[in-house]
């Protein structure tokens, strides 16, 4: 560990939020303008070993919490996935601990919040089964009481039966001239199944829609 005395603070003149430590003389560790302040560095403090470790801790934290909040401004994230991603970019788990609980308590953290909005939006702009959104919200880590609350408060009042009507309608002109039964059911059937509806409340709507689209039509075995 470098011990010392801090003999210099230089800016980096790529990044003017971050600046160059160092310790008699030599150069020592790139710090954020955030731990500098928190630690109250400054030309002429003498680090000790304890002195130094709580340093290089702070910066790690500053660090984690900065690439946090750079994801979380790109879109919303569920917790797991900021475990995951500091995880990934080498961080300690104590120092993603400590992060996710000052996010959380920033209140930019919040798995009921974002399933809430992940089940308005999905029914917004990309409708889905039930299913499908509890797949979803499974990958990202979701608790399953957290994602029973989220579809429940997110209820758009329609039945199951009535969502894969609307998504299946909205997507049946792409479908409308196969010919074929069979390739009709496998086709408009399978983009259904993707999107999280079951099969038994696939079948009787394909049937009924395919007898929309051929009156008289029979043989739909």
């Amino acid at each position: 560990m470098p011990a010392g005395t801090i003999t210099a603070i230089r800016q980096q003149s790529n990044d003017p939020q971050r600046v160059n430590l160092f310790i008699d003389g030599a150069f020592a560790l790139g710090i954020s303008l955030n731990t500098l302040v928190r630690e109250r560095l400054a030309v002429g403090v003498h680090l000790d070993e304890a002195g130094w470790e709580r340093l290089v801790a702070s910066e790690q934290a500053d660090q984690a919490l900065q690439k946090a909040l750079r994801q979380i401004e790109r879109r919303p994230r569920s917790i797991a996935e900021i475990r995951r991603y500091l995880q990934q970019k080498g961080f300690s788990e104590e120092t993603c601990a400590q992060t996710i609980a000052r996010l959380r308590e920033l209140g930019l953290l919040d798995d009921a919040d974002f399933a809430s909005r992940w089940v308005a939006n999905r029914r917004a702009l990309r409708p889905r089964g039930v299913r499908a959104l509890r797949a979803e919200l499974r990958q990202k880590g979701i608790a399953p009481a957290v994602i029973d609350a989220a579809l429940e408060s997110e209820d758009d009042g329609l039945s199951e039966g009535e969502r894969a009507e609307a998504v299946a309608r909205a997507a049946l002109p792409r479908y409308a001239g196969v010919a074929d039964w069979a390739a009709f059911q496998r086709r408009l059937g399978g983009y259904l199944l993707r999107r999280g509806f079951a099969a038994d409340l696939i079948r009787p709507l394909l049937s009924r829609l395919w007898q929309e689209l051929h009156p008289g039509a029979d043989g739909l075995d």
